[in-house]
């Protein structure tokens, strides 16, 4: 099983101004609760050994509440690409899987699933987990081969994409890649040495949210999507 994750959460969030004027991105109010509470709340229920979170602007205030809601360990990152933790923190030492998300991610967690996927390909240095385009949201095309990905594009357009939840060893990572700040640039390194994987394509409601119009419209899938349930 998964017992060990980290949320992404130093980001700035300009294309979010001024709702980011004051606060994080992660802070952001969404259906009563913080934008990251979504992820950050199934995490602590599932009872894993280690939740972990990066933070940047108003990073004082994220950590606050983060500590408050269950969270072990922060990684102050202000200033530094979104891949910078992954070899400079004590997290380079683990040697098991990590599961990564960001927090603007509006989505039912598969804990059993996504790790399922990842033994299936051999518990790889790296998986990506896509989703379906949604219009509107940004993201990197996938190209693969068996699960084996050959490329990643803002261009040209696949019938998949990242959907920003990877799962990743962190020591394999250190051992096959050198030291770089941003995941894209981790994620070449780990392509062109065959080791970047995909999993099957996600098929639970995925929303990701970088803008307010994103904001608006995923309060109103999500609560649609309660009702159903």
């Amino acid at each position: 099983m998964i017992k060990h994750a980290l949320i992404l959460a130093a980001g700035r969030g300009l294309r979010m101004m001024p709702l980011t004027s004051t606060t994080s991105k992660a802070m952001i109010q969404f259906n009563n609760a913080m934008l990251i509470g979504n992820s950050l709340k199934q995490l602590v229920q599932s009872d894993l050994k280690t939740i972990s979170i990066t933070v940047g602007y108003k990073g004082a205030e994220l950590a606050e509440y983060a500590i408050k809601e269950g969270v072990h360990n922060i990684f102050n990152t202000n200033g530094k690409g979104n891949a910078w933790w992954l070899y400079h923190t004590l997290l380079k030492q683990l040697d098991e899987p990590l599961l990564v998300l960001t927090c603007d991610n509006i989505v039912e967690i598969d804990f059993d699933w996504i790790f399922q996927q990842y033994q299936q390909l051999n518990s790889p240095a790296c998986m990506l987990v896509p989703v379906q385009p949604v219009e509107g949201i940004e993201g990197d095309f996938i190209q693969h081969h068996n699960g084996k990905i050959t490329k990643l594009s803002r261009t040209e357009i696949t019938p998949i994409y990242g959907s920003g939840i990877q799962i990743l060893n962190p020591k394999k990572i250190n051992k096959t890649t050198n030291a770089v700040e941003n995941f894209y640039e981790v994620w070449q390194q780990l392509i062109a040495k065959e080791l970047l994987y995909a999993s099957e394509t996600y098929t639970k409601p995925w929303f990701s949210i970088n803008t307010e119009v994103q904001l608006r419209s995923a309060e109103k899938l999500y609560k649609a999507l309660k009702n159903e349930s």
